[in-house]
Order: C-alpha cells, then structure tokens, then sequence
C-alpha cells in the first residue's frame, strides 16, 4: 500500500457564514492524503489504471469548492464523498484538511482548519 498526497493547493471559495464570505470569497488550502492499495501493483506495472489519478483528484476538489457551504467541514465532507464515489473500493483510508487562510476573526492567525480522517 502507498499514499498519494496533494499538499498546498490554493483555490478560491465562497464559504462561510457570514453573506460577505460567500460573495467576496476567500483562499482556502486543501491538503489531502489517501492510502491506495494497488499502488504496489502500479509500481511494477507503471500504469495509471492501477492506482489514482492524482490530476483528477484535483479536478474533483476545483469541482467541489466551487459550491458555497457555510462550513469547511461540509466543504471537507463533499470532497470525502466525491473521492469515494469517484474511486470506489480504491481508498483504504485518508484524510483531508480544508483551511481557511484569511478568516474574518479580529485575531492575528494565519488560518483555521477543518481535518477529517476515515
């Protein structure tokens, strides 16, 4: 078994709850890792078909934070959800974090975070 991760992609999304988060947007980070059985068999075989595509996990992700949710923790769950639909029985494991990077709290931070793991 192996893992595939995608660290530090940057996309624009429109979440969260207050009405100006979600008509002005904001940048969010979405790192992901996802422990992939046949990825022993795709180092021997150097075949895309015997693991996951890792280009189009990214597209699923583009996909799913072009949908406004008032919580990264719904935004998190749709992109679990869409990785399993997308590659069923293909993912042993894995976990996601959706951060946000400049949330509108009168604090000096560099971002706040939401990490699922199944």
């Amino acid at each position: 078994m192996g893992t595939i991760s995608i660290k530090g992609l940057r996309l624009l999304g429109r979440h969260g709850v207050a009405e100006q988060e979600r008509r002005v947007g904001n940048e969010f980070q979405i790192d992901i890792s996802i422990d992939v059985p046949l990825s022993d068999r795709a180092m021997e075989t150097d075949a895309l078909a015997d693991t996951i595509n890792y280009a189009r996990v990214v597209e699923l992700v583009r996909e799913e934070m072009s949908h406004p949710h008032a919580l990264i923790e719904a935004v998190a769950g749709r992109i679990r959800r869409r990785l399993d639909a997308e590659f069923p029985g293909l993912i042993a494991s894995g976990e996601i974090t959706v951060a946000k990077l400049a949330p509108p709290i009168p604090a000096q931070l560099s971002s706040v975070a939401f990490t699922t793991r199944w």
